[in-house]
């Protein structure tokens, strides 16, 4: 744990704890995805669950960081903010993927992001149906399951296309408009995975060229971004001008892809 006092460090040591925090988070949510006949599941809005599993990982997830790292904060999902002294700030989320979770879906993740100088720095997610494990920040290399990425295909709009997610609460109208406008103002496909962290995956792993989002909030996507940065992946987030508790309309992707999609988060965000 060399460096996990140094407020501006998350180096290997921090990936090494973190990771094994993740996995161990992991291990319990698979404990639950098996037994889904009897998890009690809850309603935070239409379309919108919680279960028992994200709320023994989250549970398990912050009693492991404050012991890893008690002079930093944490922010979770359902738990609201931890203050902490370092100015560092883990951002959680359990189980990224609810809705998949309890339909016996595999997209669904774990995500554990590192918050510090008012942006995302390093991140862990760890999905265990697909054993998928991905690790990144700015002092460390991203790697899949333990092994570096390959470089990303450039962007061929003859064969592009884009992950696309939208919470609940985002209008009808900005749903069909992003539809509209990847349709016809690109003329490339989409798709949808039902859980932020996988669909930014997606992008880190070829399988699609950008991600856009209306409404993912800060814990869907804290660890995925730093992760996706390493790999030349950007993002349209200013994060001058939000809060741990904002919703986000964004879109992520490489710097031809988001000079493309560009007027239609100006065009949601200010109709949002």
């Amino acid at each position: 744990m060399a460096d996990q006092n140094n407020p501006k460090s998350a180096g290997q040591d921090t990936a090494a704890i973190v990771e094994k925090i993740a996995r161990k988070a992991g291990e319990r949510a698979l404990a639950h995805f098996r037994s889904l006949s009897s998890l009690p599941v809850e309603t935070k809005g239409h379309l919108d669950l919680v279960t028992e599993a994200d709320k023994d990982v989250e549970e398990f997830l912050i009693a492991s960081l404050r012991k890893a790292f008690p002079d930093d904060g944490i922010m979770g999902e359902e738990s609201g903010e931890i203050a902490g002294t370092s100015g560092r700030v883990w951002v959680i989320d359990p189980i990224d993927g609810t809705f998949n979770f309890v339909r016996g879906g595999q997209n669904w993740a774990i995500s554990v992001g590192l918050y510090e100088n008012r942006r995302p720095s390093f991140g862990v997610i760890y999905a265990p149906v697909r054993d998928l494990t991905l690790v990144g920040g700015k002092t460390v290399p991203t790697q899949l399951n333990g092994q570096p990425i390959k470089p990303l295909p450039a962007l061929d709009m003859s064969r592009a296309s884009t992950g696309f997610s939208y919470h609940p609460s985002a209008s009808t109208a900005d749903r069909l408009e992003v539809i509209r406008f990847i349709s016809d103002d690109l003329n490339i496909s989409f798709r949808f995975c039902g859980a932020a962290t996988l669909s930014m995956i997606e992008v880190a792993m070829g399988e699609t060229d950008g991600y856009v989002s209306l409404g993912d909030s800060t814990w869907d996507v804290m660890a995925a971004l730093p992760i996706l940065s390493n790999l030349g992946i950007s993002n349209t987030i200013d994060w001058d001008s939000i809060d741990l508790s904002s919703k986000l309309r964004f879109a992520c992707g490489s710097e031809e892809f988001l000079s493309k999609v560009r007027p239609l988060i100006e065009k949601v965000s200010a109709a949002a």
